[in-house]
């Protein structure tokens, strides 16, 4: 990621996790800006345009999962979570509010740098309408949106429109966590947003139908209590 100069907002009121995540990223040649608190977040996001946020949860002014949702009544930036917060609730709270990916402190840097990767190409996609392109090939997999045609390392895979569906919102949201709520809401509507079962049922149809071997499953991992999450 060296030389891209994408700007990252550190929202965390502690100095030595700031100062330990500013010089990791600046070695990168990722530019950082700083905020202890939401209110200053709020001024640093309108004033520098971050190309990624990376939010504490337990501010002294707030916490940062109203903040998510606040801030995606406006701005679309994405949002990495880093906290000390370990609960699959608080997880999945963080990320139905908004956020595009959760750490749990500690954490290594080279796994946030992967995260940080993985929310600049969707940042992207959706600034470049990529995600609207004929063709999304993620690993084996090759979707030809035009004509609804699903390839697997080369072989044509007949799915149901909601396997197709359920595929599609995957590829546009590769590597991104996505929690059942999420995902029954994109997929099937919202009044099967709590219906866990019935995705369940549909993942196990595509994974049959996409994974090498599927009780081993390496496209779509399982985020326990949380959601699911496609390779990328």
């Amino acid at each position: 990621m060296n030389g891209t100069g994408h700007r990252i907002l550190i929202v965390e009121d502690e100095q030595p996790m700031r100062r330990f995540l500013r010089t990791a990223l600046a070695a990168r040649e990722l530019s950082v800006i700083e905020a202890d608190s939401i209110r200053a977040a709020r001024i640093a996001t309108t004033a520098h345009l971050p190309d990624v946020i990376l939010l504490d949860l337990g501010l002294p002014d707030g916490d940062g999962i109203d903040f998510t949702r606040e801030l995606r009544e406006w701005n679309q930036v994405p949002i990495v979570v880093i906290s000390a917060r370990g609960r699959e609730e608080d997880k999945v709270m963080a990320l139905d509010a908004g956020a595009d990916d959760y750490l749990t402190k500690p954490f290594g840097i080279d796994e946030l740098m992967a995260r940080i990767r993985v929310a600049l190409r969707h940042r992207a996609i959706l600034q470049s309408g990529a995600a609207q392109e004929p063709i999304l090939e993620i690993g084996p997999i090759r979707i030809d949106i035009a004509r609804r045609e699903v390839y697997n390392a080369g072989q044509i895979v007949i799915l149901t429109p909601i396997e197709y569906r359920l595929l599609l919102y995957f590829a546009r949201n590769a590597g991104r966590v996505l929690t059942h709520r999420q995902i029954l809401k994109e997929v099937w509507g919202s009044a099967y947003a709590h219906q866990t079962h019935t995705l369940r049922v549909f993942m196990t149809q595509l994974r049959r139908k996409l994974e090498l071997d599927p009780t081993i499953p390496r496209l779509f991992k399982t985020e326990t209590g949380i959601g699911y999450r496609m390779r990328d």
